[in-house]
C-alpha cells in the first residue's frame, strides 16, 4: 500500500488515509484512540475530492466498537449521518459484538424496488405528464400523509409481525412478490409486542405512503445495457418502462429508533462499553437490551415492506386505469425489492472461519452472489440484483451481487449517489419551480407537495450516481446490469 499525496485529492483527508488500491482507501488504527480494526473507505481519487472529514470521524469510531470484524466500511456515496455515516457497513460478532440503532438509522428499512412493465419508451412518454400527476394523487405523500387504507391494530400487528406477505394476504399483490423481495419481504426475528404505542400510534395510518425528503416514487425506461445475459434474467431490455419506489418505515420506524436509542445508551454504561460518541449507543447484541431492539427494528423493516408492497399496488392500479389493460397484459412484475437501513443476523467467512455476525448496513445495499441460498431460485445465476437510485433528473442502476462482495463487504454495495449539501444549504441554493423547469425541458415530469422539496433534492446536492456506480463495479462488489433514467417523478 502507499501513501496519498496525490495533489487530485482532498489534502485535508489525503493526509489521513493510505491507499490500497485506486478505489479503497484505509484509514489506520492510529488515528482515533481505541480503533480495535482499520477503518476502509470505498472512493475514487475523484470522490475522495468531497468527503467530509466527519465521515472519516465516524467511521474510526465505528472501529472502537466491541467484536467488530474486518473493517469498518463506508460505501462511495458515503457521508456523515447519526453515529455511523450514511453508506456505512460495519458486522460485530455474534457472542462478543454489539448491536446499535446508529448503524441503522431511523428510517428503518428505508429501501427500493423496481418493476418492470411490458411498456415502452414510446407508449408512456407521450401522457407522462399526466400519468405523473395521477400517481402523485394515488400515492399518499409528504410530510405526515395518511393512507387511504384505514388498518385496523390488528392489522398493525400482523404487519409487524409479516410485512409484505400481511399486504399480499390482504389483496395489496401477488404472491410472486414475495419471493422477489429480500427476506421474502419480512423478517422472522420480528416481535410486534416489543414496538411501543407511540410507534404504533405513529405507524398505523401511514400504511401505504411515501413520505418526503429523498423519497421517491419514479417512472423510469432502460436506456443502457451492460450486461445481457444478467438483464435476460431480469426481464430487462432496452427501452423498457420501469417504476421505482424509494421509501421506508415512516414515523413507526423513526420512533422504534428514538425508543430503543435511549434504551441502548443507558445499556452501554451498564455493560461498561466506553463510546466515543454518544450516537453511538449500543449493547452486547444478545444482551436483553439488544435483543429487543433488534425485535423492533426487525418489526420496523416488515412495516417498510408492507408499505412498499400497498404503494407498489396502488402504482398498478394507476396503470391498469391509465392505460385500460390489466396487470398482467402491463407485465408490472416485481424484479426485487432491497433494503437500505437494517441489521442483519448472516453467516460470513472472517479470516478463513465461518461466523455468525450482526451486519449493520446504514445506507448499504445487501449483494449476494451467485448461488447463495438467501436469493430467489430465479436469480441464482446471476446473483442479487442490487438496486441503486439517481437523484431525481440523474440516472439509476440495476447491478447483481458478486462473490467479491463477499470477500470484501459482508456481502454489501452503496445504495444511492449520496448528499453533498444539506437541504438547508440546498434551499438557499436552488428555487423548486426553476429545477422543475429545468428538468421538464429534458422531458422529465416532476410533481411534489411544494417547490421547496424540489429544491431540497435537486439533482446537484447529491454525488454523481454514475461516477458512485462506477467504483462498486469496478470493485467487483456489483456489477452493472442496466441504466435507467427518469421520464416521471412523484416526491413528497
Amino acid at each position: 500500500m502507499q501513501n496519498v499525496s496525490n495533489k487530485d485529492v482532498n489534502k485535508d483527508v489525503a493526509a489521513l488515509v493510505t491507499k490500497v488500491n485506486d478505489y479503497s482507501w484505509d484509514i489506520p488504527t492510529s488515528y482515533k484512540p481505541g480503533m480495535r480494526v482499520p477503518g476502509r473507505i470505498f472512493v475514487s481519487s475523484k470522490l475522495l475530492e468531497n468527503l467530509e472529514r466527519n465521515t472519516l470521524d465516524q467511521t474510526a469510531s465505528v472501529a472502537t466498537l466491541p467484536g467488530i470484524q474486518g473493517h469498518a466500511m463506508a460505501m462511495p456515496d458515503a457521508h456523515s449521518g447519526y453515529g455511523f455515516p450514511i453508506g456505512g457497513v460495519a458486522a460485530f460478532d455474534r457472542n462478543t459484538g454489539i448491536i446499535s440503532p446508529g448503524g441503522v438509522g431511523y428510517d428503518i428499512n428505508c429501501g427500493v424496488r423496481i418493476i418492470r412493465t411490458d411498456l415502452s419508451l414510446e407508449e408512456v412518454r407521450p401522457g407522462m405528464k399526466e400519468l405523473i400527476e395521477l400517481l402523485f394523487r394515488g400515492i399518499p405523500s409528504g410530510v405526515g400523509s395518511k393512507s387511504k387504507l384505514r388498518a385496523s391494530d390488528r392489522e398493525l400487528t400482523d404487519a409487524l409481525l409479516h410485512g409484505a406477505k400481511w399486504a399480499v394476504e390482504s389483496g395489496y399483490g401477488v404472491k410472486e412478490d414475495l419471493e422477489h423481495c429480500e427476506e421474502n419481504g419480512f423478517m422472522e426475528a420480528a416481535d410486534p409486542s416489543k414496538v411501543g404505542n407511540k410507534a404504533r400510534s405513529r405507524g398505523k395510518p401511514q400504511f401505504g405512503t411515501l413520505g418526503s425528503g429523498n423519497h421517491f416514487l419514479e417512472v423510469q425506461y432502460v436506456d443502457e445495457v451492460y450486461d445481457e445475459e444478467a438483464a435476460e434474467v431480469f426481464g430487462l431490455h432496452k427501452g423498457q418502462i420501469t417504476v421505482m419506489i424509494h421509501c421506508g418505515s415512516r414515523g413507526a420506524g423513526h420512533q422504534i429508533c428514538e425508543d430503543n436509542l435511549k434504551i441502548l445508551d443507558n445499556a452501554a454504561r451498564k455493560y461498561g462499553i466506553v463510546l466515543p460518541d454518544k450516537q453511538l449507543a449500543c449493547a452486547p447484541a444478545e444482551s436483553t437490551e439488544g435483543q429487543n431492539y433488534f425485535r423492533a427494528m426487525a418489526a420496523g423493516a416488515n412495516y417498510a415492506w408492507a408499505n412498499r408492497q400497498v404503494i407498489t399496488h396502488w402504482v398498478r392500479e394507476v396503470f391498469t386505469k391509465f392505460f385500460g389493460r390489466d396487470m398482467d397484459d402491463l407485465g408490472m412484475h416485481l424484479v426485487y425489492d432491497v433494503a437500505h437501513n437494517v441489521a442483519k443476523l448472516e453467516e460470513h467467512t472472517v479470516d478463513g472461519e465461518k461466523k455468525m455476525v450482526y451486519v449493520h448496513r446504514k445506507g448499504a445495499t445487501r449483494a449476494f452472489p451467485p448461488g447463495h441460498p438467501d436469493i430467489p431460485r430465479s436469480y441464482r445465476k446471476s446473483g442479487q440484483p442490487v438496486l441503486i437510485p439517481g437523484s431525481m433528473g440523474t440516472p439509476s442502476f440495476v447491478l447483481h451481487g458478486t462473490y467479491r462482495a463477499m470477500e470484501l463487504t459482508f456481502g454489501s454495495a452503496c445504495h444511492g449517489a449520496g448528499r453533498v449539501s444539506s437541504r438547508t444549504q440546498a434551499l438557499k441554493a436552488f428555487d423548486g419551480e426553476t429545477i422543475q423547469k429545468e428538468l421538464a425541458a429534458r422531458g422529465i415530469s416532476v410533481r411534489a407537495t411544494r417547490p421547496s422539496v424540489i429544491a431540497e433534492e435537486a439533482p446537484s446536492v447529491y454525488k454523481s450516481s454514475e461516477e458512485v456506480v462506477d467504483v462498486v463495479h469496478q470493485l467487483g462488489i456489483a456489477r452493472k446490469v442496466v441504466r435507467v433514467m427518469p421520464i416521471g417523478v412523484a416526491k413528497g
